[in-house]
């Protein structure tokens, strides 16, 4: 059976070592970069600066194939999700986020996650794979070719930030999320800006020290807490990795390549992690840390056993940490009547790790 290779996920590098094995020159790699990523063109037969011979060759055991889209939704403030199909039966979802001057997209890294956040309904869904950097920059590419055709917008509809924040912890699925990366940041691919491409993280401290040496690119934290006793049962991977060695991980990466900061995340629940003892405490503990603190309203979702915090709360905690010399926003709730704000993606994840099953029954006891 023959062996189709879809070029979608190959980076510059990977590229340029699959022409040199078929004798053909390192500059290859950049015409196909700028075809796929920059132009959006998924026909060999388009790519006039490409010989013939060449383009021939290709169509015998090489696509250009980009993910499926099941669906769409707009959401009342122009937000879009895509569910986007991804083989074995799953599916993921992808958010659009349009504002005046810019947009954001929200993509995926894994089918459900591998982790258990408590606060996230996509971890509620289990998990079943890491996605390949196909379907990774694949999401990318599907929403821009999709945005290319929305026309009667108000708000931007040009992805100028991609933010590693859908389904998924990107750093368990480090070499694909990273050739996705490379692909973003590629001058002749989507060119973006290391201060416009963001990877969201739980923690997993050894894959921030290698994000830092890899990949020029922002980080954000999922904080969520500022002591570990309560943080070992909001984000559990606090356990392996609590917060000294986490922090200590972000000095370093703030250090290398003189990034200039760190957003750290932190969802607020109602009577959890939202008092000012708590505000107080956060803002010690990140005072050695070069950080802004961003503050997400919790997104509700079914059987979740958390509740948002007060707008009074949120304010308070807000003013407290600027009080103390803080960069803090409070993140605006974008999509949450189309199920697309922080927290509530949950695609068609089909659970090979069975706690989607083992969560439904603790609720019905």
């Amino acid at each position: 059976m023959q062996v189709v290779t879809n070029l979608l996920g190959m980076d510059r590098a990977s590229l340029q070592s699959f022409f040199k094995a078929r004798g053909e020159p390192a500059y290859r790699a950049i015409q196909l970069i700028k075809w796929i990523h920059n132009r959006g063109i998924a026909d060999f037969n388009l790519m006039t600066d490409i010989s013939k011979a060449l383009r021939t060759s290709l169509q015998t055991d090489c696509v250009i194939q980009p993910p499926e889209v099941k669906s769409e939704h707009v959401a009342s403030d122009g937000t879009r999700k895509w569910l986007i199909a991804v083989p074995g039966g799953s599916s993921i979802e992808t958010v659009f986020i349009p504002e005046k001057k810019r947009g954001t997209l929200c993509i995926s890294s894994q089918v459900g996650c591998a982790l258990n956040c408590t606060f996230c309904s996509t971890g509620r869904q289990g998990f079943q794979r890491n996605l390949t950097a196909a379907e990774i920059i694949g999401q990318l590419w599907v929403a821009r070719d999709r945005l290319r055709d929305v026309t009667d917008s108000p708000l931007c509809t040009k992805i100028t930030n991609v933010v590693m924040m859908g389904m998924g912890e990107p750093l368990l699925n480090f070499e694909a999320v990273a050739t996705a990366l490379s692909i973003m940041r590629d001058e002749h691919g989507y060119e973006l800006p290391r201060r416009r491409v963001t990877v969201s993280t739980s923690g997993l401290v050894p894959a921030i020290d290698r994000l830092a040496a890899e990949c020029d690119v922002s980080l954000a934290v999922s904080l969520h807490a500022p002591m570990d006793e309560l943080r070992d049962v909001i984000v559990p991977i606090n356990k392996k990795y609590p917060l000294t060695e986490l922090l200590a991980a972000c000095k370093r990466y703030v250090a290398s390549n003189k990034r200039y900061f760190i957003t750290m995340e932190y969802v607020m629940l109602k009577g959890v992690n939202d008092s000012l003892a708590h505000a107080k405490k956060l803002a010690a503990l990140l005072r050695d840390v070069p950080c802004k603190i961003n503050l997400i309203p919790f997104n509700p979702f079914p059987n979740s056993g958390y509740e948002c915090s007060d707008e009074e709360a949120i304010l308070d905690f807000s003013n407290l940490l600027s009080d103390n010399d803080y960069v803090c926003t409070t993140r605006k709730t974008r999509g949450d009547d189309i199920d697309a704000a922080c927290g509530q993606l949950v695609g068609n994840v089909l659970d090979r790790t069975k706690r989607s099953q083992r969560l439904g029954t603790r609720q019905q006891e």
